[in-house]
This record gives C-alpha cells, structure tokens and sequence, in this order.
C-alpha cells in the first residue's frame, strides 16, 4: 500500500493490544544463542524485518535456526561461525549490522557485512577502528557499511576503548565479543558521552543469560571474562519502545489499552517515557531524550498537542538513526501548522497548540522508510481528520502488527496502493 488514512475514533481507544517482543533483545539474543555450543530457546521473541535479518545472517553463517512458532527461535549451533559465501545483507537493521561487523572477528574467512542505501549512511568507524585496536582486520571504507571483516576464528584480549557517542551499539557489540576472546578484554568509553546508557544493561543482562562474566569498572568501563557462551532458554519481554505508541493512544483519546504488562516491568529504557506520557498535556518544558531515544518521535507528537511548547534535548543521535529523526520531526509536523516544530542546532523545539486537536487538517506525512516516524505520526490521525501516513509497510522493520492494532481497537483506516 501507497498510504493509510487515519479517520479519528472520536471516542477514548479502550481494549487490549499486546506489543510484540523487544526487538533489542530478540537481536542480542539471536547472536548470543549462534555463539554458544547447543541449543537455545528463545521465547517471546520478535519476529519483524530486522530481527529475519539477524537470523538470516547467521544461517549464512551456519547456525541452525528453527521458528516453532509466531514468538519462538529454536538455535542450534557448534559455536564457531563461518564465513559466508555471499555479504551479509542487514537492510536497515542497525542492531544487526554493528552486532554481526563486530561477531564476524570469530569466523572462519572474510565477511562483508552490508545493508541498504539507508544503512550505507549510518556511522560505523568507531567501531570499526576498536575491532583493529583488538588485532582484528576490519575496513569500512567511507565510515558507515559495507564493512569487510577478516575472521580468524578468535580475537585477542586486552583493553579496547571506544567512542560511544554516536550509538551504544558500539560498546555492546564489543562487549558480545569480547566474552569469546582468548583473554580478559577490557572495554572502556574514551569520553563520558555514550547513546542511551540503558542499553549496555540490557547487553550485560543478556549477556549473563548465556552464561558470560562482564563486570563494570570505573564510571565507564567494562571488564569481560573470557568464558565462552552455553546455550539458554530465555524469554524475552515486550518491546517498550512499542508500548509508547499504545501509551500514548490511550492517553491522547483519554481510553485505557491492557498491554499485558505494566510499565515498571521493562527493563528497557524507553519505558522512562511512561513518565513523560502520562504527564500530557501538561508535559515538562525540557525533555531529555538521550537515554529514550527511540521514544522522542512519539513525545514529540504528543508535544504537538501539549499545553506549552515542549524543548526536547540531547537527541543529536536521531540524526543518525533510520532516518534524520530530528530533521524528518520538524518537517513533518509542521505540516499541520508552520512552525510548530523547528530544528535549533541538535535539538528539537516543538511549540504545542492544543486547538489543533479536533480539527481537519489535510496533512500528508512522509515516513523516510522509518517505521518509528509511521508509528509516531498516525498518532496525530487519532485528534485530527485528513490524516494521511505515507509508506505504510515500513513499520513491518519492527512491528508488521502495527496497522491490524490500530484496527483492533475500532481505529478506522483506508489504505491506497
């Protein structure tokens, strides 16, 4: 489908919609579980483009992985990776790709990892220039994919630092590596600047799950034991950076959604924004949105209705997501009135007018091929007539879901091819 019309409910949006695994975790525990010797079992899991690119992969790289069912990974492997005979395609899937560049030190050959025009933007270098800082012969030419990798089957110990400023993704793919060394292996931020710090906890828990010794030292450095992976059974929560969406229907509409689990539950960071949610249309003047920032598309939409404007800081990193984010935000928005979100340096000013709920507003939003700027901005369709979301199927890269979800809960919806 082309677009999809979002008619407003006019009513609150009461039911019960479920999100679907994390895709953070799902990610790190596909990579773990084709780390470790046997099998594992992963419940709960995801299943969405990114995570089928994960898997896909390591098929390519000779792990056995079975799919019982609509929320189960059976993985089966030695341990040892092989290099494929063809790159390793990852599409968009950031998670993926500075994962897999980073596993691909332990395979038998050399790797090229790659993935789509999008991905061939998105920053790698740092990471790149820590896997040689370890002896591992890497090169990505322009700084951001296609990398190729030559594995030989192991990696050495020692200390690695890192700048981590750009994704934390950096920090916890060497961290995934550095518990198959021949070694300790010490990873250390060479600043305090790191991408949503919560995400390097969800890489330990996962981590431990599989049976790895990572200790913190220092404010930010990590001490890894070389112990291998053993294969797991682990069930995987729900996606809190899904649940936004969910949470910031119910409270747009004034409605009640059952999601099956309560906020406190996540351990993820972007639960941090139930918070921030709950508090609309009355939200804080100042929003710090670096330890959430899969969350900011979804405040800042619901910025667009708040009382007062709403200045969302520490987001530099959305410029190097899916998509420019802060760009792609204050574009799009003010679609439905000029200036109501604007750019200023690397943060995002969103004014707020809560008159424009309610009203018609013929508004045409790009998605970027981003699924968190589809998700985020057919939340506006839920207060405002004419709606149209561009480029539906993008939000299949996390949640295929998403649209049959709006439809569950009486949102009605005309998609054009």
């Amino acid at each position: 489908m082309r677009s999809v019309e979002i008619v407003p409910p006019r009513r609150p949006l009461v039911g019960r919609a479920a999100p679907p695994g994390s895709k953070s975790i799902t990610n790190r525990a596909l990579l773990l579980a084709g780390l470790a010797h046997g099998e594992s079992r992963l419940s709960g899991a995801l299943k969405s483009d990114d995570t089928a690119r994960m898997a896909e992969a390591l098929i390519a790289m000779g792990v056995g992985i079975e799919e019982p069912d609509a929320t189960t990974f059976l993985v089966r492997s030695s341990g040892r990776l092989r290099a494929p005979s063809q790159p390793l395609f990852l599409g968009n899937a950031g998670t993926a790709t500075r994962f897999l560049t980073a596993a691909a030190a332990l395979a038998d050959g050399p790797v090229v990892v790659d993935g789509d025009v999008h991905m061939r933007r998105r920053p790698i270098a740092p990471l790149v220039e820590a896997l040689r800082r370890l002896g591992v012969e890497a090169v990505a030419p322009t700084g951001c994919p296609p990398v190729t990798v030559l594995g030989r089957g192991r990696v050495g110990g020692g200390r690695v630092e890192i700048d981590a400023g750009l994704s934390s993704q950096y920090v916890s793919a060497l961290l995934m590596l550095a518990a198959r060394a021949d070694g300790p292996v010490e990873v250390a931020l060479t600043g305090a600047d790191i991408g949503a710090r919560g995400y390097v906890e969800l890489t330990l828990a996962a981590m431990r799950a599989f049976g790895a010794t990572a200790e913190p030292f220092g404010a930010g450095a990590w001490r890894v034991a070389p112990t291998g992976y053993r294969a797991a059974a682990l069930h995987i929560e729900p996606d809190a950076s899904a649940a936004t969406y969910l949470w910031a229907a119910e409270r747009l509409t004034g409605g009640h959604i059952d999601q099956g689990v309560e906020a406190e539950a996540f351990t993820q960071p972007d639960a941090a924004a139930h918070a921030v949610i709950a508090a609309w249309p009355h939200m804080p003047a100042v929003i710090d949105g670096s330890q959430m920032q899969d969350a900011v598309p979804t405040l800042a939409v619901m910025a667009a209705f708040n009382a007062t404007p709403v200045r969302f800081v520490g987001v530099a990193n959305l410029r190097v997501k899916e998509c420019d984010r802060l760009r792609a935000l204050a574009t799009e928005l003010p679609r439905l009135k000029p200036g109501l979100a604007i750019e200023q340096e690397d943060e995002l000013v969103v004014s707020g007018d809560p008159a424009l709920a309610g009203r018609r507003i013929p508004a045409e939003f790009q998605t970027y091929a981003d699924h968190r700027m589809a998700m985020a901005l057919s939340l506006v369709g839920l207060l405002i007539d004419g709606v149209v979301v561009l480029d539906p199927a993008c939000t299949a890269k996390t949640w295929p879901e998403w649209w049959d979800v709006l439809r569950g809960l009486g949102v009605a919806l005309r998609f054009r091819g």
